[in-house]
């Protein structure tokens, strides 16, 4: 545990930080298995729609690199060009 005020202040940003930072990652993981659930293009297009907004606010924020990001969104592109 720190003693010093500033440490304790950088912990307690570090836990709120972790914590944005796993609700992020969350609602991608979920956004991304909504696209590649999708039975038919038009609610594939839709959760694609919502999932690449996301993806890329993620790249900006650096919580994913920005080619796993391009790299996942034309992979589900190309699966939801296929249905």
């Amino acid at each position: 545990m720190p003693n010093i005020k500033s440490a304790k202040k950088r912990m307690q940003l570090s836990r709120k930080w972790r914590e944005d930072n796993r609700t992020a990652r969350s609602r991608i993981r979920t956004a991304v298995k909504r696209v590649r659930q999708a039975e038919d293009a038009e609610t594939g297009t839709a959760h694609l729609r919502s999932a690449v907004a996301l993806l890329d606010r993620a790249a900006r924020r650096r919580l994913f690199h920005p080619n796993k990001v391009a790299r996942l969104k034309s992979q589900l592109q190309r699966h939801v060009d296929s249905l």
